[in-house]
């Protein structure tokens, strides 16, 4: 593997947002590299549904094939249990997209924008390479230091910086971007267990008080149950021992317990996710851009986070491509350029993730008023009509696709 010395946009992080960039970039003849630390992609991940939107804009863009090809499961609703009662829930197929929400591995996702762009002569992907410091003269960033697994460090100057790497972004911390951090009151723990065959295809909210699971049925045959616990209470859980905690999910949710007794058998069989939000108030300066959870992180709430970064990706795919076309050869892309990506885009964004506080504001109630009062508001959403066109407003948004970008590869320059 070769670090090349110099590129058009040099893209840090390779996971969806950073491998459809680099997909769609290559496409156009843009020189691109995207830089993934990780020497593979063999790990757990949590944020597996594609919403139908993003489904759309993925087949639109060429990817059906391959997406049918590797297969994925279909979520068709999503209900809401409090105190043992059915409160609310919403039919996907109300939305009028022609799709529903997909859940597919990530790692797959990530290999099917890899797999598109392997042949395109002006794309590079480098695994196993990270991004240690930013190249900056007077405030300008004009590349990065890239680090190899077995040490070999270069720099490589590109026009545009893309930072597409994730809630703990290495990019932003280097170009001394602070985050506004919002924890929320609660974290996760998550884990899979097998989907027994008569389980059906519906995400389920089960709340109890304060307490809830997040149940999605997950590709090809499994449960990814997501349990809330205090904020950094982890260490009290543990002290109460493990045991206790498999009761807990079963009394949250009786239906679990023998798929719980049986595949669910220590700590090492879950996941810990850490729920904040962080905005910040720069997204670009010359030659840098932050998109996905770099820029503006969501929390785990009707599953936005890769449905985000596939919207900041098609957005900003254009914008680059014009700002490139227009600049002087070797210039950076400036950040004027990239403001009306980024505002267009912010203003989503905190729609989104203003939507996610109140429902964590929801979630956070204990006291029997309270989750009476709950209930009761749900209830009442749940017999409007407008509840399709409130919701809507953040599952089912449309992702508009630049003309170029509809174009398979083969016909881009003809």
């Amino acid at each position: 593997m070769t670090i090349p010395n110099e590129t058009d946009v040099l893209v840090v992080g390779g996971g969806p947002a950073g491998a459809l960039l680099g997909c769609l970039l290559a496409r156009r003849g843009i020189d691109v590299v995207v830089a993934e630390k990780q020497a593979h992609l063999d790990r757990e991940f949590r944020g597996e549904t594609l919403a139908a939107p993003s489904v759309v804009t993925l087949r639109k863009l060429g990817f059906g094939p391959a997406l049918e090809r590797h297969g994925y499961l279909e979520t068709t609703a999503v209900t809401m249990r409090m105190e043992g009662r059915r409160v609310f829930s919403l039919d996907y197929g109300r939305f009028g997209i022609p799709t529903k929400p997909t859940d597919i591995p990530q790692p797959a996702l990530i290999k099917i924008f890899n797999d598109a762009a392997a042949d395109l002569p002006s794309h590079t992907y480098l695994s196993g390479v990270g991004c240690t410091e930013l190249l900056q003269e007077n405030g300008v960033v004009r590349g990065a230091v890239l680090k190899s697994k077995d040490g070999e460090r270069v720099e490589v100057r590109a026009r545009l910086v893309v930072g597409a790497d994730g809630r703990f972004s290495k990019v932003r911390k280097e170009a001394g971007i602070a985050a506004r951090i919002q924890p929320a009151g609660r974290d996760f723990l998550s884990f899979k267990l097998p989907r027994p065959a008569d389980w059906g295809t519906e995400a389920e909210l089960i709340v109890e008080r304060n307490k809830h699971l997040v149940v999605l049925p997950t590709f090809p045959d499994f449960l990814r149950v997501s349990n809330n616990l205090p904020k950094r209470g982890m260490g009290e859980l543990r002290k109460e021992g493990f045991a206790s905690f498999r009761a807990g999910i079963a009394a949250i949710d009786p239906r679990l317990k023998p798929l719980l007794d049986e595949h669910l058998t220590s700590w090492k069989d879950t996941s810990f996710l850490e729920i904040f939000t962080a905005e910040v108030d720069e997204w670009a300066r010359d030659g840098l851009v932050l998109i996905g959870d770099a820029s503006h992180t969501c929390t785990p709430i009707l599953g936005q986070g890769v449905n985000l970064a596939i919207q900041d990706t098609v957005c900003i795919a254009p914008v680059i491509a014009r700002s490139l076309e227009r600049g002087k050869p070797g210039s950076q892309v400036p950040a004027a350029d990239l403001a009306e990506f980024v505002a267009v885009r912010r203003k989503h964004k905190s729609t989104v993730t203003g939507f996610q506080r109140r429902q964590e504001t929801a979630l956070e109630q204990h006291t029997p008023l309270g989750t009476a009062l709950r209930r009761a508001r749900f209830q009442v959403l749940d017999r409007l009509p407008m509840k399709y066109s409130l919701f809507g407003k953040v599952l089912a948004a449309p992702h508009p696709i630049d003309p170029v970008d509809l174009r398979t590869p083969q016909t881009v320059g003809a």
